[in-house]
């Protein structure tokens, strides 16, 4: 199969937002940026595949003139936002560039990638046979700052999500480009351990006060508002996980449907409705019960620790 016919990457028109931000949709998978600076022009993200890395390298390649130069910046570590580093590093590389992240996201480029790997070539042959990953070439452990000449680009990190993920802040447009530390209808965490630094990221980004924000995943006119629902999504889930431990549901016993059940939050009152829920993804739908899980989990841990 050839990775070209799979995916396909479009650049969006604009929508009002600044012009030097460039919005990049690899259909239907995930959303990549190109920032244009006076100085640099800024690749977020690589996306799946060394097909759709040089789409979006050819996107970005009639801005790098006028002595700008190319950078790259890996949001975080999972396969739909890196698997084109090999174009802008290593032995191979077609157009060699710096590629940031944070400290914790070379580490990611071992062997839990060698086999999510395998299971994804397996799972989708052919879409995948080329990817070499490769990992970030300059690593920062708490802030960096691009000095774009007219843009600043304020890179933080943002845990939660995954531990590695990293979000930008542009001060001049007051733009928040959050990867996937904000999502429609919410971000995922995993473990128990990501639900307080998921939230408060959701929090230090909020705290920015945005007048526009970006995500990987979620329609480009969201804006700052899906933070406040994102923010909303956890309090709403607290509450209503500590409330069910009140009443004395046993957390141990239940899974999916019941565990909503039992809790009282369905997904389709978590996320707006039936009509809501039916235009998004089964995995969204089992994230909700997971995050229920975890957070059942966090609270009794929380409990035990106030006792």
């Amino acid at each position: 199969m050839n990775e070209a016919a799979v995916d396909s990457v479009r650049l969006l028109p604009n929508g009002g937002w600044d012009p030097r931000l460039l919005i990049c949709r690899c259909a239907p998978t995930v959303d990549s940026f190109i920032v244009i600076t006076a100085r640099y022009v800024i690749l977020i993200d690589t996306l799946i595949n060394p097909a759709t890395a040089e789409a979006l390298l050819a996107i970005a390649k009639p801005h790098l003139r006028d002595a700008r130069t190319l950078l790259v910046i890996n949001t975080h570590a999972d396969w739909d936002h890196c698997w084109g580093n090999q174009l802008f590093a290593g032995a191979d590389a077609v157009a060699p560039a710096p590629i940031l992240a944070t400290a914790r996201c070379a580490p990611r480029f071992g062997a839990e990638m060698a086999a999510k790997l395998a299971a994804q070539r397996d799972a989708d042959p052919g879409r995948f046979d080329l990817v070499r990953p490769v990992a970030p070439t300059v690593l920062f452990d708490e802030r960096l700052t691009i000095d774009g000449g007219d843009l600043t680009l304020e890179l933080f990190p943002t845990p939660g999500h995954t531990d590695d993920h990293l979000a930008m802040y542009i001060p001049e447009l007051a733009l928040l480009l959050a990867g996937d530390a904000a999502e429609e209808p919410f971000p995922f965490a995993t473990t128990v351990d990501a639900l307080p630094p998921l939230r408060a990221s959701l929090g230090a980004m909020m705290a920015l006060q945005p007048r526009e924000a970006f995500y990987c995943h979620a329609p480009e006119r969201s804006g700052p508002v899906l933070l406040a629902r994102n923010i909303a999504y956890f309090d709403a889930l607290e509450w209503h996980c500590r409330e069910a431990l009140a009443r004395g549901v046993a957390s141990a016993t239940e899974d999916g449907d019941e565990l909503e059940r039992y809790v009282g939050w369905r997904f389709q009152e978590a996320i707006g409705g039936d009509r809501q829920a039916s235009v998004l993804p089964q995995m969204y739908h089992r994230g909700h019960q997971r995050h229920i899980r975890l957070m059942l989990d966090w609270v009794q841990q929380d409990n035990s620790l106030s006792q």
